[in-house]
């Protein structure tokens, strides 16, 4: 693990890169669980226990992505196809016996915690991004949606890899709420984590289309905003509805949705209604 950052964004893309990506205990039990069963698993079954975690989905297509054959000229943009690419036996032969977050993060408090955090967020951010995608009859809205849920992997990967990093980030938020995350990230990482996160998907060759969806810096595009609006709308929620940023997530959504706000908190309440926690808080 990393204790100290290193200088700068090629630093952080050498130590990541080294680090094998952990994943939640129950997807490698149910991976494992499915190999023994492999003549009658369908590769849908597969990507469904896959997307239930973004780092296992996130290990999926970069692994596709770095693997990927000469003679393919298109990109593998969906966990789906990144399974059926690969086949079912190559599947468990390259995912059985999992490195898990709980394990790797036990020994140190509060760590364990900061990572379920951000990946509850990243599911809520999923759902919220799908149905505005859905809303806007975009075609794209299963990407969008992944989009979404890899759209923090940088602060995951940060947690599972330089875990005292992370909690000094957020006790200096925690004792300035005024600090900026990313005036925090620069402080104690070198680096901002949406530019980490931006270096390792070009490092990782993930698909161009991910690339773009999730870059920040692309808030003119309307599907980057959407996946954008998404992720800041769950981050700002993520204690309750009186974060003092909601109100301008609302009037952005509503500009981009071509809805009146009214309309944009019963679109919003419904499908966090219907969302999934893909996580548990620990025991």
């Amino acid at each position: 693990m990393l204790t100290r950052a290193p200088a700068g964004l090629s630093g952080w893309i050498q130590a990541i890169s080294a680090a094998e990506i952990p994943v939640l205990a129950r997807t490698a039990a149910a991976i494992d669980a499915m190999r023994e069963d492999e003549d009658d698993i369908a590769p849908r079954a597969i990507a469904e226990v896959v997307l239930e975690d973004p780092l296992m989905s996130l290990k999926v297509l970069s692994h596709v992505a770095r693997h990927r054959p000469a003679r393919m000229v298109t990109d593998t943009e969906t966990v789906t196809a990144a399974v059926l690419m690969m086949g079912i036996s190559s599947f468990f032969r390259t995912f059985a016996g999992q490195k898990t977050i709980e394990a790797t993060l036990a020994p140190i408090p509060g760590a364990l915690e900061g990572v379920e955090l951000v990946l509850r967020r990243a599911h809520r951010a999923a759902r919220f991004a799908i149905g505005f995608a859905m809303h806007r009859q975009d075609t794209d809205a299963e990407i969008i949606q992944e989009a979404a849920l890899l759209h923090d992997f940088a602060e995951a990967l940060l947690w599972c890899h330089a875990p005292q990093l992370a909690l000094e980030i957020e006790r200096r938020q925690r004792a300035d709420p005024t600090l900026r995350s990313a005036h925090a990230q620069r402080e104690v990482l070198n680096v901002q984590l949406c530019d980490l996160e931006q270096a390792l998907m070009k490092a990782w060759r993930l698909p161009e289309l991910l690339q773009l969806l999730t870059n920040n810096r692309l808030s003119n595009v309307p599907r980057v905003l959407n996946v954008l609006l998404a992720t800041a709308l769950a981050r700002h929620s993520q204690h309750g509805w009186d974060n003092a940023a909601l109100p301008d997530d609302i009037t952005a959504l509503a500009a981009l949705l071509n809805l009146a706000p009214g309309s944009v908190w019963g679109l919003i309440r419904d499908l966090d209604e219907t969302a999934v926690d893909a996580t548990e808080p620990v025991a």
